[in-house]
């Protein structure tokens, strides 16, 4: 029976405990309440959340808005934040506070933490959990370009996709977002903007006619006076053009750097109808001193020509800026580094964006610029093969370590055609151009000498110059070795040599074969076969051809003569250089009545055995 009481005492202090709590603001301070007025529409939607302790009283627990926070007591409020789409919770006091925690001076939100006394800068709700003071990283985007063709994709693949080359894919990493690293296009707009004319209004297409009307071909590209300069300008296609990108390669001390070096000073140093004007010579590999001992030693005394060493593009475009050049050399391309891209001077990446940089600055103020790059072991320019796409013009210098010539060919052109050739002679004064371009492949001739059998003369096209070659043959009787070629394609040499015995009629099958052309030059074209089926009767029949005559034909399998492309053109090399006779094919012949070169004889034969009946006889 004393179990009732117990009970209804337990009952009565349960009661006390309840109501205590629903007379309290917010027993729990971790508990959010939601508080609505009859203003709503113009109170902004708000969650707030009061601190209180057990001792305090309230006169109202029921009220819409909460009690307001005391002079002493911080105040929490939990405010939704549109611009960030979250629950944010910051902390608000009124007078002093006595928690010691004090308030952040960016009035970012807070969080506090009643148990420990902490103080949070965070976002309630966000998935993510990161503070909002934390910067978003750049993101990073790999794209994966061809070094054969310049073909790009997003992802690798194991073989291009459009030349089908197998482990040519590179990865090029490109950062973007906030903290991204600077491109070349940019370096080189804060380089030219400051003194470029501002453009009054928006650039919109332009009809071809009006830019006709603007250009004055007679005057638009800048010349190279001098046999030496006359060279350059036909590989270029007639001089170089204003805001073109020009890259030169060639193997190491074949003379790239001898070659811009004395374009530089041609340029510098003007003629008749072009006044000197400054250019800027940049080496990246060498001081200002030693580029000046070799334009000493090439007797350039120009005071237009400006030296400058340094790898740095953007300090490389600011000193072009206050100069205002006519022409910009840069010596060369891999040494040369952007600041703000990605990897070390020579890399894929700080090449391209080089270029790029350059490129973006030749066509915005109308200045050349010619860049000097390496090669690969295998020939190729070193870097990406996108490098050769940027450009206007390659060109690539050729020359043998035992020859003083040099070779001047252009790959690529944009303002000209790629099928010109130019020919320079290296000397202790530089470069220098050679009339007679067919000199550095011929030797001199001596009639009267009887080893000279089997030496006869070819006449090749190189583009759009002809030149003259020696192709020996020497035939063997007994010899253990059956054939050997050299600068000749071995099926092309076996083919002639069986026409030879089947449709001339001579026994070469015990001899022994040897073809060679002189200089080492690789005979490509058909227009040699002539000239390997005389040198090779030469040597069977010992009998040594004379000085002045030259073949120009194809031979066919059934022994015929057959007409090669641009012969008008080889007949009149031949012409200018001297040569009495020229053998041709006979259906050729007729075209050349009306225009007989002066002072040479020209024959024309249908077939091998008429050749060697008019050629090897004695007179």
């Amino acid at each position: 029976m004393q179990a009732a009481p117990n009970m209804r005492a337990f009952r009565s202090l349960h009661l006390r405990k309840t109501l205590y709590t629903l007379s309290s603001p917010n027993p729990n301070p971790n508990v959010i309440s939601c508080n609505k007025s009859p203003n709503y529409s113009r109170i902004p939607r708000k969650f707030q959340s009061t601190t209180s302790t057990p001792n305090e009283s309230t006169p109202s627990s029921w009220s819409s808005f909460p009690k307001p926070p005391s002079p002493k007591n911080p105040t929490v409020e939990t405010v939704f934040d549109p611009i960030t789409g979250s629950i944010v919770t910051k902390r608000e006091r009124s007078g002093e506070s006595n928690s010691g925690i004090e308030k952040p001076e960016n009035n970012s939100p807070v969080v506090v933490d009643q148990g420990s006394g902490r103080l949070y800068g965070d976002v309630i709700g966000s998935s993510s959990g990161s503070s909002t003071s934390n910067r978003k990283k750049g993101k990073t985007r790999s794209v994966y370009v061809c070094e054969s063709c310049g073909h790009s994709d997003g992802q690798w693949w194991g073989t291009c996709k459009q030349c089908e080359k197998v482990g040519t894919m590179k990865r090029f990493t490109t950062e973007v977002g906030p903290g991204r690293k600077v491109s070349g296009i940019e370096v080189s707009e804060n380089a030219v903007r400051t003194w470029l004319p501002k453009e009054s209004a928006a650039v919109t297409p332009i009809k071809l006619s009006h830019v006709q009307g603007r250009i004055n071909h007679m005057n638009w590209r800048i010349p190279l006076p001098g046999l030496f300069g006359a060279e350059v300008e036909r590989v270029l296609g007639g001089g170089l053009v204003p805001g073109s990108l020009v890259l030169v390669g060639g193997d190491p001390g074949v003379g790239k750097s001898t070659l811009l070096l004395q374009i530089a000073a041609l340029i510098a140093e003007g003629n008749g109808a072009d006044v000197p004007a400054r250019v800027i010579y940049v080496s990246g590999e060498e001081s200002v001193e030693q580029i000046c001992n070799r334009a000493d030693r090439l007797s350039i005394e120009t005071e237009e020509l400006f030296l400058y060493s340094s790898t740095d593009i953007e300090d490389i475009l600011e000193q072009a800026q206050h100069l205002s050049p006519k022409a910009l050399v840069i010596d060369s391309i891999q040494t040369v580094y952007l600041r703000g891209v990605t990897g070390s001077a020579g890399g894929d990446v700080q090449v391209k964006e080089c270029t790029s940089a350059l490129l973006r600055f030749a066509k915005r103020t109308n200045i050349p610029v010619f860049l000097i790059g390496h090669v690969t072991k295998t020939g190729d320019i070193a870097g990406p093969r996108v490098l050769e796409h940027i450009v206007d013009v390659v060109l690539y210098m050729e020359g043998e370590k035992c020859s003083s010539h040099r070779l001047l060919r252009s790959v690529k052109n944009r303002f000209g055609s790629t099928d010109e050739l130019g020919v320079l002679k290296m000397s202790h004064l530089g470069l220098e151009g050679v009339s007679n371009p067919s000199e550095m492949f011929m030797c001199e001739q001596h009639s009267d000498s009887d080893y000279l059998a089997g030496l006869a003369v070819a006449v090749i096209m190189d583009g759009s110059r002809a030149f003259l070659i020696e192709i020996q043959a020497l035939c063997v009787t007994g010899s253990s070795v059956m054939r050997h070629v050299n600068g000749v394609q071995g099926s092309r040499a076996d083919m002639i040599i069986s026409v030879i015995i089947k449709q001339a009629g001579l026994k070469l099958q015990e001899n022994g074969i040897f073809l060679n052309v002189v200089s080492g030059v690789n005979l490509t074209e058909t227009a040699g076969d002539l000239a390997i089926a005389a040198a090779i009767c030469s040597s069977f029949l010992e009998f040594p051809l004379p000085n002045g005559i030259a073949f120009i034909a194809e031979v066919g399998l059934g022994g015929e003569l057959r007409v090669v492309p641009q012969l008008e053109k080889r007949v009149n090399t031949l012409s200018k250089l001297g040569y009495k006779k020229c053998i041709i094919p006979k259906s050729a012949e007729k075209s050349f009545e009306d225009l007989r070169p002066q002072g040479m004889e020209i024959l024309g034969c249908k077939n091998l055995k008429e050749m060697i009946n008019t050629v090897f006889r004695r007179s």
